[in-house]
């Protein structure tokens, strides 16, 4: 493993080395620190001003430096603006050339800015993690908030300066004019005028590149990736990326992205006909919601085994998978003519256990390359979203009623037997066209993974960014190659145990899983419970609620799409998760059986209320998760993605259960009495988010 001081050594612009961050003397200095506090010749006070003095002193050294090279390139950009001018009055292509290649001389030394930008901010974020962790103190909380938030701060003028952004900007208009001139003989295209207008130069795509890992949630690919929790790589040496690529196989990304749609359309299918289905084997309606909880059940297991057999293998679980999903579908279609709920609920509990999407975001984080990483995981999502609207939408079809020699087929039963076939269709089409990877390229891409890429927000787009230092831990351990005394094996691991896993929690983290927690047990109320409220206030046939179910499924992209490209750069994450919860919060109330009679446009309204802020929630929740956890939770069988996983589980088994119970009780409180617990869990979610808000970077 690469020891962060030597990759910066063999990484860093050499005739700036001294405006660099002194990692080695700043880890010097932590290690002295614990020795005289070992001795007594130091109180903990002492130790945190001199640490947060010492840390200033290098942060401006570097933000100094840092200006002074934005003051160069917008010079330089000034002189070549005025031969620019001058070019348009007497046009001439060997002129036209050379200014060009001037603009990419400019982007060439830009890009070497922004490495050096993001070489120090990773520093930054790495000893100050150290610290933590010698300490067993939050220091890093308390200086990036005191920092960042002072109007002088260093930091702060980091966060909010616009000048990457102006230079970037000026040389994205001076190539595309300069191109129009050109190629167009005069006629003047602005993109200012024309956003969609885009300067194919190869320096403009590198810039923006860079400048996106440099950034927060620009743009939608990005939001929706870390949406699907799948950790980006960090500064990867040249060669890296060649190794993850010898094992891409599209087809199998391919076969990964349809098993994640076909599940979600398997657990949503379900959801219009459950009711019936169980009234009409001898059970109560309400045992509808231990029908849909029981999958989710079985995948609290499932998540586990999965999780762990993807460490060895990725087509053996998905064969395994694909071979449990068809005998479960197949044992939930003929719970009918058994006339056994039991059947039923075993087939049920068989489609949970085939619950592969930890094999599924595994294959994108550990064999996808970097340049295609977001994209599958943006389609890792949409997948999920896709399958989630295609499911009910697919149930609304199947309102038929024959029979096949002697097995019932209806609106009960199809569901079952649909899902069977499509599962056998796709083992066939896995077991022929998936390709395993080869596991000694993979112990190389697992060694440099990280979290979430770079921790560094510049603003290029508008005035607002986040937070720069606070990002994942790095996969990668922070301590340095060369000192053995600094290095622990133990903690280069990931971890082998859920209690283990649940130690590395930071309170944050915890309340941020609880948040994750408070939206799927809402969500699950909303979706679970349709059937029976409609029926029983609407009189709604099972095609009504299909349809229903389908358009809220279907708000999943186009509510993702506006957070990813604009809420997200006008609003702080932490701002739209707490807006989001009060929401969700508000949606609840609205959807209690107060107000008689209890109309139709008060349930859908509140309902997709409720829904779509939960959505919006989980998109910068699960962001927020994937910058504030530890580097041992990035990989491994008890990841961060497992965590959220069963955290999001167990929510979905709660909410089924509560429905199951409250319609045992009365069928006509059933309403009120499921969404008082969820609106207990939201009010609870809301106040440990305001607790801990100043930390949420």
């Amino acid at each position: 493993m690469v020891g962060f001081g030597k990759k910066l050594r063999e990484l860093q612009i050499q005739e700036w080395k001294g405006y660099y961050i002194n990692y080695k003397l700043m880890k010097k200095k932590v290690k002295r620190y614990i020795e005289q506090m070992e001795v007594g010749a130091q109180n903990r006070h002492n130790v945190l001003r001199d640490f947060s003095m010492l840390l200033d002193n290098q942060i401006e050294k570097f933000v100094l430096f840092l200006l002074e090279q934005q003051g160069v390139l917008a010079h330089r950009l000034s002189d070549i603006g005025q031969e620019h001018h001058t070019l348009f009055q007497q046009p001439n292509s060997l002129n036209i050339s050379e200014l060009q290649e001037a603009y990419r001389e400019v982007g060439r030394d830009l890009l070497r800015l922004l490495n050096f930008v993001e070489m120090n901010a990773i520093g930054l974020r790495k000893i100050l993690k150290k610290f933590d962790k010698r300490f067993g103190y939050k220091f890093t909380d308390y200086y990036v908030k005191t920092r960042a938030n002072h109007p002088y701060s260093q930091l702060r003028q980091v966060f909010r300066h616009v000048g990457i952004g102006a230079v970037v900007g000026v040389l994205s208009h001076g190539l595309a004019d300069l191109q129009d001139l050109q190629h167009c003989q005069g006629s003047y295209i602005s993109i200012y005028d024309q956003p969609s207008y885009t300067h194919q130069d190869p320096i403009l795509d590198s810039i923006k590149v860079a400048v996106d890992r440099l950034s927060n949630s620009t743009s939608f690919l990005q939001f929706l990736g870390r949406h699907a929790f799948i950790m980006k790589e960090e500064l990867p040496y040249p060669s890296e990326d060649h190794i993850v690529d010898e094992s891409y196989h599209f087809m199998s990304l391919l076969l990964n992205l349809a098993n994640t749609f076909l599940y979600m359309m398997n657990t949503y299918i379900i959801v219009p006909t459950a009711d019936n289905y169980s009234l009409s084997l001898g059970a109560a309606a309400s045992v509808c919601g231990v029908v849909i909880g029981s999958m989710a059940v079985a995948q609290i297991f499932s998540s586990v085994y999965f999780s762990a057999w993807s460490n060895r293998s990725y087509l053996r679980p998905l064969v395994f998978s694909s071979i449990v999903l068809l005998v479960g579908n197949t044992m939930y279609a003929l719970a009918f003519d058994m006339n056994s709920i039991g059947v039923l609920l075993i087939g049920r509990l068989f489609c949970g256990l085939g619950s592969a999407r930890a094999v599924n975001r595994r294959y994108i984080s550990d064999c996808v390359p970097l340049k295609l990483r977001m994209q599958a995981s943006a389609g890792f999502v949409s997948a999920s979203a896709l399958g989630m609207a295609c499911g009910p939408a697919l149930a609304c079809l199947l309102q038929k009623n024959f029979r096949i020699y002697k097995f019932t087929m209806n609106q009960d039963t199809l569901p079952g037997w649909v899902m069977a076939l499509a599962w056998f269709v796709y083992l066939l089409w896995l077991w022929i066209c998936f390709k395993e990877p080869s596991r000694e390229n993979q112990a190389n891409i697992v060694t440099y993974q990280s979290d979430t890429g770079p921790a560094i927000h510049v603003t290029v787009e508008n005035e607002h960014t986040l937070p720069l230092l606070i990002n994942s831990e790095e996969k990668q351990q922070d301590d340095e190659g060369e000192d053995e005394n600094d290095t622990c094996e133990e903690t280069k691991k990931p971890v082998t145990s859920i209690v283990v896993a649940y130690k590395l929690l930071t309170p944050s983290v915890k309340v941020q899983l609880f948040v994750y927690f408070m939206l799927k047990y809402a969500m699950e109320i909303v979706l679970a419970e349709s059937s029976l409220i409609t029926e029983y206030y609407f009189l709604w046939s099972t095609s009504n609620v299909s349809i229903f179910l389908a358009c809220l499924g279907l708000t999943v992209l186009p509510v993702n799409i506006v957070v990813g490209n604009y809420i997200s750069n006008m609003f702080e994450e932490r701002q739209v998760l707490l807006a989001s919860e009060i929401m969700v919060c508000i949606g609840l109330l609205l959807s209690f059986h107060i107000i008689i009679p209890y109309s139709v446009s008060q349930y859908v309204g509140s309902a997709l209320v409720t829904f779509v802020s939960a959505e919006v929630l989980e998109g910068v929740n699960l962001s927020l998760l994937s910058k504030m956890m530890s580097s041992r939770l990035s990989s491994g069988t008890f990841n961060g993605g497992l965590l959220s996983t069963e955290a999001g589980t167990l929510a979905r088994v709660i909410a089924d259960g509560t429905i199951t119970i409250s319609g045992y009780f009365n069928e006509s409180t059933l309403l009120n009495a499921t969404l008082l617990p969820a609106l207990l869990v939201c009010i609870s979610s809301i106040v440990a988010t305001s607790y801990s808000y100043n930390s949420l970077y």
